[in-house]
């Protein structure tokens, strides 16, 4: 296969993707999912070629005025989802996706052990608009020691609405959303596929357990069923939202590391109840909606109802 890194399918065509196994590239492998037949792996993580952050050392976080400096101390992989150079989440097996998300849980788990760790991240680029690095089908994970800003606004809503009623925000809104039934996209087995009430791009679509759990990871691993039934639903998902557009961002949202929680902040002590792990898939269109960054409000030209209706009609297959 030729292609690791979009930028060089058209540069240099006979170059060889780094991530098959026909490629000499060398690749630092952390982690290996159990063998499909005829294959070494089914899913691999390996250290990203030009990690931003890197496990060794130590933070030496120190006060710059009113800012922080610290070195670049943390993790970053690439997750190869397949060893076919052609097999995406949305047109790969079930069980294929399945081992995928399996591998995805086992490295968030692990490098959350770490005690200066605070978040970790999974997060897909694909499309040339949506900054896609690589050719071959894969996923990345940084794991830092901080939580990201758009997470912690979560976080700290999340526990805000506990405080106050003693329930899930996120229980409440799938609740809602299935009693309503103007914005699922589809239901398969424990799992909602919806567009949210206040997109921030047009088709944005959500992926989320109706059971409660706040830890991705955690029922990724012990979970019946779980990684079947939501492979299932993610492949379909993608599929609809490419119907309008092929570019997207996909970032999963799990909790924050409550192994070695803060001892300052105290928004991890009732995070198994106030938080509720859900998967986000952003598309990239080419009419881009009118976006308000001060204090982040956005405007989106087509409403979530309206995008359902038509990704409920996209063609997909299986």
């Amino acid at each position: 296969m030729t292609g690791d890194d979009p930028a060089d399918t058209g540069s240099r065509p006979d170059l060889p993707c780094r991530f098959c196994d026909a490629s000499a590239a060398s690749l630092q492998v952390v982690a290996k999912s159990p063998n499909s037949p005829g294959t070494p792996w089914s899913a691999c993580s390996v250290v990203h070629p030009k990690p931003l952050y890197r496990i060794e050392g130590e933070p030496d976080r120190r006060g710059d005025g009113i800012y922080d400096r610290m070195h670049s101390v943390g993790a970053h992989e690439v997750l190869i989802e397949n060893p076919n150079h052609d097999r995406h989440l949305w047109n790969a097996s079930d069980d294929e996706i399945a081992h995928f998300l399996r591998l995805a849980a086992e490295r968030i788990l692990d490098l959350k052990r770490d005690p200066r760790i605070k978040y970790v991240s999974l997060f897909k680029d694909y499309g040339k608009n949506a900054g896609q690095e690589f050719s071959h089908p894969t996923s990345q994970i940084t794991a830092t020691m901080f939580v990201p800003r758009r997470v912690l606004y979560e976080l700290r809503a999340g526990r805000e609405f506990f405080v106050s009623k003693e329930r899930c925000v996120f229980c409440d809104i799938i609740q809602q959303e299935e009693r309503q039934a103007l914005r699922v996209l589809e239901a398969r087995g424990d799992y909602l596929a919806l567009c949210p009430y206040a997109p921030r791009v047009p088709y944005e679509t959500w992926i989320l357990p109706r059971y409660h759990d706040s830890s991705f990871e955690r029922a990724g691993l012990n979970r019946p069923g779980l990684r079947i039934n939501l492979a299932a639903l993610l492949r379909r998902t993608l599929q609809r939202v490419r119907s309008t557009t092929e570019d997207f961002h996909l970032v999963l949202h799990t909790s924050p590391s409550a192994i070695h929680p803060s001892k300052n902040l105290g928004y991890w002590r009732t995070i198994d109840d106030d938080y509720h792990w859900h998967i986000e898939i952003l598309p990239v269109v080419s009419s881009k909606a009118k976006s308000y960054t001060f204090k982040e409000v956005y405007y989106s030209p087509v409403s979530s109802e309206t995008a359902v209706k038509q990704l409920r009609e996209a063609k997909i297959a299986g």
